[in-house]
């Protein structure tokens, strides 16, 4: 799909940490999370300024939120501020619980995209990063590649935006992932800016962050970390997971009103 070519006044992203932007602290507060879509508002902001138009950005996202709380809770009250763009990325969650109906997911979020273009805003989608090439959390990919499949095909029934991540070759290096896994690096999430901003038709200059081919692990090395890893991140997530709390939990959005961006990343 070519990149559109429009601008857009007000825009609107939900979804969970992965929107939110988890993994990538904010240099003024590391307690806080800029991310890709907080990167992209800056980029159309900066693009509504040299054409002399407004803009304004909310981002309701928030960490651990299945779909049903995307395209609930979070749908309603991004419809009531009224947007012109909406990005929506959600299912994420739902695909890592032990059973799960990746039809209903899609279901689900196509009916959310609906109700969102039934207002007349354009609404960008996000596929799923194809993880194959990563230790463990590998195990995921075949469900993420069946949902990139539905969004392929919800976005062309709706005329949707798609940010294609499943072939974005760079984020297949574990060094655009942060230490879980399972959420991506600072790098990572520029790198995600950048194939949104491309889709959304915005000049994407030659990118900074590409990395050096990394020095590969001895079988040991691998051994290790993937016990590291399994014992910092897999174990936590899932007690947390056992006794039924979300990383979410008593959490609201970082960004709850559609407000001028007074920040530049």
């Amino acid at each position: 799909m070519a990149p559109l070519e429009r601008t857009w006044e007000r825009y609107v992203a939900i979804g969970d940490s992965f929107t939110e932007g988890l993994m990538d602290p904010s240099v003024d507060d590391p307690e806080l999370y800029v991310g890709w879509a907080d990167r992209l508002a800056a980029r159309l902001a900066r693009r509504n300024a040299a054409l002399g138009l407004d803009f304004g950005y909310a981002n309701l996202a928030v960490r651990g939120r299945l779909l049903a709380d995307i395209a609930g809770p979070q749908l309603e009250a991004a419809l009531e501020l009224t947007p012109d763009l909406v990005s929506i990325s959600a299912g994420g969650n739902d695909l890592l619980r032990p059973r799960v109906s990746i039809a209903e997911v899609a279901k689900g979020l196509e009916e959310a995209v609906v109700r969102l273009r039934e207002t007349g805003a354009d609404v960008l989608m996000v596929s799923a990063p194809d993880i194959g090439f990563a230790p463990l959390v590998n195990r995921v990919n075949p469900r993420m590649a069946e949902l990139t499949a539905h969004v392929w095909g919800i976005a062309q029934r709706h005329d949707c935006p798609v940010v294609d991540l499943w072939t974005a070759r760079e984020l297949q290096d574990m060094r655009m992932w942060a230490p879980d896994r399972i959420h991506f690096s600072t790098a990572g999430h520029r790198r995600v800016a950048d194939q949104a901003a491309w889709t959304l038709g915005l000049d994407v200059p030659q990118s900074d962050h590409v990395l050096e081919p990394a020095p590969k692990l001895t079988r040991l090395g691998t051994l290790a970390a993937n016990r590291e890893w399994a014992s910092e991140h897999l174990a936590p997530w899932v007690r947390r997971h056992l006794t039924g709390r979300s990383s979410g939990d008593g959490r609201s959005a970082k960004r709850p009103a559609v407000k001028s961006v007074d920040f530049d990343v």
